[in-house]
């Protein structure tokens, strides 16, 4: 029977490689001149450190910048509130999104079961397996899925017909 995966994975390596292009990026740029900014990984955090709001701002703008540059959707950044940080210094920390919580799960199901389409959806820890007996009714069901509007990115692996 074809079946497809919806997963929702960023690659870290590429995460790395484009915050080493914001550091260095930041320590040539005139206005970052003589500032204390930083920004950080550790597991599935961003930290960014930043001396006040407008760095903060540019700070964001230089992270999707180099995670456009890096085929990364900016998407899947969450971004937590800003918080106070000693020193008159605005720390905020963003979640890198990894696998589909269950919320969004239970939505993607309930919609593509109330789309009227010929395919099983099965939720599978992070991920979501869609099953159908036509290869057509499987397409139909992925652009369905991206006409929902999802901010989170989102692959489809494992077609198998």
């Amino acid at each position: 029977m074809p079946s497809f995966d919806i997963t929702s994975k960023t690659d870290v390596n590429e995460v790395d490689n484009a915050l080493n292009g914001i550091s260095r990026e930041i320590s040539q740029r005139f206005d970052f001149k003589g500032s204390s900014c930083t920004i950080e990984r550790s597991d599935n955090e961003i930290t960014i450190l930043a001396d006040d709001d407008l760095k903060l701002k540019q700070m964001h703008e230089l992270l999707k910048v180099h995670f456009t540059r890096r085929k990364l959707d900016a998407g899947a950044c969450d971004f937590k509130t800003v918080e106070k940080a000693s020193g008159n210094k605005v720390r905020q920390v963003i979640e890198i999104k990894q696998g589909i919580d269950k919320e969004l799960a239970k939505k993607i199901v309930k919609d593509l079961k109330g789309s009227k389409l010929k395919v099983q959806v099965a939720i599978q820890g992070d991920e979501l397996r869609v099953t159908g007996k036509k290869i057509d009714d499987l397409q139909s069901a992925i652009a369905h899925v991206k006409d929902m509007g999802i901010e989170q990115p989102l692959q489809y692996d494992n077609f198998r017909s």
